[in-house]
């Protein structure tokens, strides 16, 4: 090969999917056991007849349900290809290299390679031993240079979540010229009522004038993980940027009718959420009768902070045919199932010597 590629790509790290293996029962990428409900799956359906054309580019008929759904304006809304592709145009429309962008980790692991191959300059934020966030830690490390910080609430993969009260303290606290992603994969998990809906808390600061910006997906609750559509609510400045670098037809035409159409279910979908949540309760006990240190979670997943034994209680829950997400060093992750699946789980769970 003679063609020249960016050095520092050597040095990038790469995205690593959950497993799937044949047979086994995959709980490693927070998807949602159910499928699409027979309204959405018919609306998907029905869409194939037309998809020898073009998706409509902006999103139109989605961003105006969102728009009426979410009391923001149209032009504050805008999709995208996943919320992690929303992410990356983020950073594309606001981040020079010499610009830096602060998060917390561990988190959401797309963060350090949208940032490197953008070309920005990255700092992480270790998260407290308990596994939540530092915000202290967070607005200490912006500088003059920081252009953006990110609060991912519910943590991925830890599940911890922000609550109100320290959030708007960090809010109130950072500088004016700093836009803050509040990236809010889980938000449909959340039950605990003392953590803030995103939209509603960058309503109250965009009316301060301050740059929030909130990211959000269908991919998790809503059980569209493999058609891609998330959505950013942002200030005009920032949607009208994240416009002008975004893919053209990034968003394909059965992921919109399949995103509307759940919309039009969501108070069905979101029972659902009700039984992920239910479950996510028992699995957590179970994990703490056992022993486990479990740090509490509002996503669908739980955290097994484990350091350098991650490695090895995933290849153990392989025996037992569960696949699991391993971070290695640091702990695993584990995507809340159907009740057998979390059964079978747990019998792995609990036959790990440690």
């Amino acid at each position: 090969m003679t063609a020249r590629t960016r050095a520092d790509l050597a040095a990038l790290p790469s995205y690593v999917p959950g497993r799937a293996i044949e047979g086994a029962i995959k709980l490693a990428s927070n998807e949602v056991p159910g499928g699409p409900l027979p309204s959405v799956a018919k609306a998907i359906a029905d869409a194939t007849a037309l998809i020898n054309r073009y998706p409509d580019s902006g999103a139109t008929e989605l961003i105006a349900m969102l728009s009426a759904r979410l009391g923001v304006p149209a032009e504050q809304i805008s999709a995208g290809c996943g919320s992690v592709t929303l992410f990356q145009q983020l950073v594309q429309a606001m981040c020079t290299e010499a610009d830096t962008v602060v998060y917390p980790w561990r988190s959401f692991e797309a963060y350090p390679i949208i940032v490197q191959v953008v070309g920005a300059q990255q700092v992480q934020v270790p998260l407290h031993d308990d596994q939540s966030l530092n915000l202290d830690a967070l607005l200490a490390a912006i500088t003059p240079e920081t252009r953006m910080v990110v609060v991912c609430t519910p943590n991925n993969p830890t599940g911890t979540a922000v609550r109100r009260e320290p959030l708007t303290r960090f809010l109130d606290a950072v500088p004016d010229n700093v836009l803050v992603v509040i990236d809010e994969a889980y938000r449909e998990f959340v039950t605990d009522p003392e953590v803030p809906d995103g939209v509603e808390l960058a309503k109250e600061y965009w009316a301060k004038g301050r740059d929030v910006a909130v990211l959000r997906t269908f991919s998790k609750a809503y059980g569209l993980a493999g058609l891609r559509v998330g959505y950013l609510v942002a200030p005009p400045e920032v949607t009208d940027a994240v416009r002008k670098v975004f893919v053209p037809f990034g968003v394909n035409a059965l992921a919109q009718v399949a995103a509307i159409a759940s919309l039009e279910a969501a108070d069905e979908l979101l029972e659902r959420c009700k039984e992920i949540i239910a479950e996510r309760s028992r699995v957590h006990a179970a994990l703490t009768e056992a022993g486990y240190d479990v740090p509490p979670t509002q996503a669908n997943f739980v955290w097994l902070p484990l350091g350098d034994r991650a490695l090895e209680f995933a290849e153990h829950c392989l025996t037992h045919k569960v696949i699991v997400r391993p971070f290695k060093g640091d702990g695993v992750r584990v995507t809340i199932g159907t009740p057998a699946e979390n059964d079978t789980f747990l019998t792995a769970a609990t036959t790990f010597v440690r």
